[in-house]
């Protein structure tokens, strides 16, 4: 069976070898299982007589099914490309330029999941820390020189984004969907 004929790319799209995909595809099904492995151990509360329907691990859960469901897809996709008769190409400088900026943004993720929430600062205190900073580093790191100023401004409005952003996601937790955020 012969793949179909990719469409025709629009300006600026770079298309992604059918390896690439290849390893995404095994990247989303793996945080897929870790997922749901995380959600089927968490607490259920059967001693507060909670409905099952409402459980604290049911969305994730889902969540988790629904990754590996669509990494199972996407490495289907990409077997049926011609993932494994291809050999591995070495990155390219725009490859390895978008490949450091994934790895900025986990370790920004897990700074802040790791370091900040949960240790005595605050919900709000923590988020917008870690909204400021993201927005910041990753403003830094863009590939215009323009972009990459942080001037006053810059500084101000990404302040203003990380502190309405947390103050928002408290309030829709703690009001809306009754959970106490740490």
């Amino acid at each position: 069976m012969q793949p179909a004929t990719p469409a025709p790319e629009a300006e600026g799209d770079v298309h992604k070898p059918p390896r690439a995909d290849l390893h995404d595809a095994l990247g989303w099904i793996a945080l897929g299982v870790a997922v749901l492995v995380g959600s089927l151990t968490m607490d259920r509360l059967e001693q507060q007589h909670i409905n099952p329907y409402t459980v604290p691990g049911l969305l994730p859960g889902l969540l988790g099914i629904a990754m590996i469901l669509l990494g199972g897809v996407l490495w289907v996709r990409s077997w049926r490309r011609g993932a494994h008769e291809q050999a591995h190409q070495p990155a390219n400088a725009l490859q390895r330029e978008q490949q450091r900026r994934v790895w900025v943004v986990i370790a920004l993720c897990v700074g802040y999941s790791v370091v900040l929430v949960g240790h005595g600062i605050p919900f709000w205190l923590s988020s917008t820390l870690y909204v400021t900073a993201s927005i910041l580093i990753l403003q830094r790191m863009s590939r215009d020189p323009e972009e990459r100023r942080l001037t006053p401004r810059t500084w101000g409005k990404a302040l203003l984004i990380g502190a309405v952003s947390s103050v928002l996601t408290h309030v829709v937790f703690q009001e809306l969907f009754l959970v106490r955020l740490p």
